[in-house]
């Protein structure tokens, strides 16, 4: 599916079952979520961090709800589902879908300005980047002396003054490759929402209100 329909496919579900109390249905949305990552053959690594570090908040709020709260150990259980359900919704569009394509749709079918989807782009590019700098700027500190914590201010003040350079080299490569804003672009990839996309589009969401619709429990 078109990365840009899939995130508001994913959106739309997850904004609906926050304000719905199916517990059958956020266990049928896992499930189904599951088996799609599962498809895309995605590592252990990423699946066992989806399935472990939603458990700590999920059992706060199962535990909090159960103990403290006045709807009940089954409302528990759909707040406990309900954490699941969003992480697994998530994970079927960020480990299955690519940042550039969904820029370039967002910017080519959804009319988002070129500054924001380039821009959008160049920062998810920069992370590793960024990541390399905190590591030598963390070393040079050692070889003065000085440990740097992550709660150091002069590690993020020093992080913040190399990404002000960065985003001024990265504005005057953009520029000295013809990027100019408000004028009409070329691309070389095109990306086109297809009869496909609004067809698995409009199915999945009339499957949700059908499942939402009947299953109250």
């Amino acid at each position: 599916m078109n990365p840009g329909m899939k995130l508001l496919l994913v959106m739309l579900v997850a904004l609906e079952i926050s304000f719905t109390q199916s517990l059958i249905v956020n266990i049928i949305l896992i499930a189904v979520s599951l088996l799609y990552i599962l498809t895309q053959h995605i590592s252990m690594k990423a699946l066992f961090g989806i399935i472990f570090w939603p458990l700590f908040p999920a059992v706060g709020l199962f535990v909090s709800q159960w103990l403290y709260g006045s709807a009940g150990i089954h409302f528990a259980w759909i707040l406990f589902t309900r954490i699941y359900a969003y992480v697994f919704l998530g994970a079927t569009f960020t480990l299955t879908s690519s940042i550039t394509d969904l820029s370039l749709t967002l910017e080519q079918d959804f009319h988002l300005p070129s500054k924001f989807a380039y821009g959008v782009l160049a920062a998810f590019n920069l992370m590793p980047k960024i990541a390399e700098e905190v590591r030598i700027i963390k070393t040079s500190a050692l070889m003065r002396g000085d440990a740097l914590h992550f709660w150091s201010p002069k590690l993020y003040f020093k992080s913040i003054l190399s990404s002000i350079q960065w985003s001024h080299n990265l504005a005057e490569a953009m520029t000295s490759h013809g990027f100019v804003e408000d004028y009409e672009r070329t691309h070389y990839k095109v990306i086109r929402i297809t009869a496909l996309d609004w067809t698995l589009f409009i199915v999945l969401l009339a499957v949700v209100q059908v499942l939402l619709f009947f299953i109250r429990y």
